[in-house]
């Protein structure tokens, strides 16, 4: 099934943050999206991270490091969600952020962005 939204989170040596990071993602109350780490790599414990996650919405594309706009573009290349929203690896989201932002998306197809 394809997931409405593809969240892209691009990592380059964030083991000590990540963890947190996708905690967020997995927290929120809108429940249909995919996970895309894109490892842009990564010589820490990046890869072990995301492993510890058992969620089939999480995938992990590790790639040689090649900058942030680089991992972001093969995380939209890999997307299959109608819509994407981008984290940064040492940010967080709140709880209902997909949610409130999929339904303005939803309700308002004039907007392009939320």
């Amino acid at each position: 099934m394809t997931p409405a939204v593809s969240v892209i989170i691009p990592a380059f040596n964030r083991a000590d943050v990540l963890g947190q990071a996708i905690d967020s993602v997995l927290a929120q109350t809108y429940p249909d999206f995919e996970l895309i780490v894109v490892d842009d790599g990564s010589t820490d414990r990046t890869a072990e991270v995301v492993q510890t996650f058992a969620d089939p919405r999480i995938r992990y594309i590790p790639q040689a490091n090649a900058g942030v706009a680089a991992a972001r573009n093969t995380g939209l290349a890999e997307a299959r969600g109608r819509f994407v929203a981008f984290l940064d690896s040492d940010d967080r989201f709140l709880p209902h952020k997909l949610a409130v932002q999929v339904a303005v998306l939803e309700a308002s197809p004039e907007v392009g962005l939320v």
